[in-house]
């Protein structure tokens, strides 16, 4: 009985010492950039399900960068804290991909005017379901690099240079094989990453201006219950096929002749 108690006092010692070390490597546990870029080569990396910060001048241009992979529709929101004199302002939110492609929200106040003297102003971009491949003339979104861009438009001149302060947070949500499409794109769209493969030069990432990939690595979404469904179809056609035939075969018997006189 003493054994088992110690046994287990020392379990629950060796979880309680383990837990930190499992939360320091949680990779959404990492800290998120507490300060933003001012345009796309300078843009702050964040990862899907973190909360970047940062300060600012009201006229400025604040660029945050997140990867969105096949299968994946992304949300932005952003929250701009406002100082407590100023005019009425409007604030925008933009979405670029790895092409610098303007993308259209689906639905969220891309576009929000905070009334004089207002502490804070919100605005969110549901983009559209990331495809997997595209025709070349489409604007379709496409795995890869997206760039989100905060800014103030038509700010009137005296409230130029006033400190602001940004908090942007990216989600994204899986819509399964409804989003599947037949084909794939041979790299993800990563600004730099198809520059220094053409160089030949696999060791060095100095070409590469963002190093951020999903959680589980790009074309992660290769699996979906797409094939599920088509086993599952597949199955009920067989066991169809099986139960029609045994229903018009008839018993098997031949039928039974009078004999002759």
């Amino acid at each position: 009985m003493r054994i088992s108690k110690a046994l287990g006092t020392a379990l629950l010692l060796l979880g309680l010492a383990a837990g930190p070390a499992a939360a320091d490597d949680d990779p959404k546990a990492a800290s998120a950039p507490a300060a933003a870029g001012t345009s796309f080569r300078t843009a702050a990396e964040i990862g899907q399900g973190q909360t970047a910060t940062a300060e600012g001048s009201a006229g400025d241009y604040l660029y945050w960068s997140f990867p969105a992979d096949a299968g994946q529709r992304p949300t932005v929101r952003a929250t701009v804290k406002l100082p407590k004199a100023h005019a009425a302002e409007t604030w925008q939110l933009d979405v670029y991909d790895g092409l610098r492609r303007r993308q259209a929200c689906q639905w969220g106040a891309q576009t929000r005017t905070a009334a004089a003297e207002a502490g804070s102003v919100e605005l969110a971009c549901v983009l559209r379901t990331v495809r997997a491949w595209s025709e070349p003339w489409a604007n379709d979104p496409l795995p890869g690099t997206y760039y989100v861009r905060l800014t103030a438009v038509g700010l009137p001149t005296g409230d130029l240079g006033l400190p602001v302060g940004a908090e942007v947070r990216v989600d994204a949500e899986d819509m399964g094989g409804a989003a599947a499409v037949d084909g794939r794109l041979a790299e993800p769209l990563v600004p730099g990453s198809a520059t220094a493969s053409a160089a030949g030069d696999q060791e060095d990432t100095s070409a590469v201006l963002s190093s951020i990939e999903p959680e589980d690595g790009w074309t992660s979404g290769w699996w979906s219950d797409r094939w599920v469904w088509t086993a599952v179809g597949g199955l009920l056609a067989a066991l169809a096929g099986i139960g029609g035939y045994a229903l018009t075969r008839g018993s098997g018997r031949p039928a039974r002749v009078p004999p002759s006189a």
